[in-house]
């Protein structure tokens, strides 16, 4: 890493005011269309690049509970906050002893879900529960598989040796029982969307999947996230600079329960992408989320307000 690309040292140090004096721009919670629920850091893997660290030994955010999940289903229907959406994201979810219960739950309460997995041994152990939940709940359910690139070489340069065969496999499974499947995959910094588009394509067509490769919720590239490198902070005139309105930024419409290691309860963070960040820490309810998010992180800037990406 040169100089040139480092994060400037005095960036992101004060929440309210940016290092050239500015006004930090900020997101107000328009609607919690979507509450994520991290289900442990707890994963088979350990890849190269992870921004939440999870490995097979990271148990910093533990197993939350069915039960603990329920009581936040039981406050958006309480309080009638219209979410739509329950996402389920981890470490890998079908590690979690208690998923299958809570999955069953969010989608027996009418809500759809959404769940993020590398779709490996962990997710095949369920294989019998996953049939099931398909069988009934089969329109509400979208599996978002990680799939870091369209060649085994890059696949398996962030994921680690004999990733590549078991997340096809997997995908494989799903698609021939009729889940709704889409991919997550990486935008390399040498390799231009296009052509990262262009090559998953033609995988998707080998294997036969119905996906959409030109569809940007169907086929999500997540830009890379190392927050030791420099990028602009985001002032209050940034928005009419840039053309983006703070709506629709990910926090204006999500937020992410998540069960630290130690802690008594859950507590939910602003969002997916800074669980270790106690500033984006809002409280244990819902309620106490709702205040406005003060954009006072790299990822703030490079994934969501210049990246233009979302986890849903």
């Amino acid at each position: 890493m040169t100089a040139a690309t480092a994060l400037v040292q005095n960036k992101f140090q004060d929440s309210l005011v940016t290092a050239d004096g500015k006004l930090r721009a900020s997101v107000s919670l328009k609607s919690l269309r979507t509450l994520w629920i991290n289900t442990g850091t707890l994963c088979n893997l350990k890849c190269k690049n992870c921004y939440i660290e999870s490995s097979p030994k990271n148990d910093k955010l533990v197993y939350i509970s069915a039960k603990e999940v329920a009581a936040y289903l039981d406050e958006i229907q309480n309080n009638n906050l219209g979410t739509t959406e329950i996402g389920f994201t981890g470490g890998e979810p079908f590690m979690n002893p208690d998923f299958i219960l809570m999955l069953n739950d969010v989608l027996s309460r009418g809500f759809k879900a959404m769940v993020l997995t590398n779709a490996m041994k962990p997710m095949i152990k369920s294989a019998d529960d996953l049939v099931q939940i398909g069988e009934r709940f089969r329109d509400q359910i979208t599996l978002r598989v990680s799939l870091d690139h369209y060649t085994k070489a890059g696949h398996e340069s962030e994921r680690g040796e004999r990733s590549w065969d078991p997340a096809l496999s997997g995908l494989a499974w799903l698609n021939d029982r009729n889940f709704n499947i889409h991919i997550a995959g990486r935008t390399f910094i040498e390799e231009q969307e296009a052509t990262a588009r262009s090559g998953y394509a033609k995988l998707i067509a080998d294997l036969n999947l119905s996906i959409d490769a030109q569809d940007p919720t169907e086929l999500v590239l997540f830009p890379e996230m190392d927050a030791s490198l420099d990028v602009p902070e985001i002032t209050t005139e940034c928005w009419g600079i840039l053309g983006v309105h703070p709506n629709t930024i990910m926090c204006a419409t999500s937020r992410m329960v998540v069960k630290r290691k130690g802690a008594t309860a859950p507590a939910v963070i602003a969002c997916t992408l800074l669980p270790y960040d106690d500033e984006f820490e809002m409280g244990s309810t819902l309620a106490s989320s709702a205040r406005d998010v003060l954009l006072n992180h790299p990822h703030c800037a490079r994934f969501c307000v210049l990246g233009g990406a979302a986890c849903s």
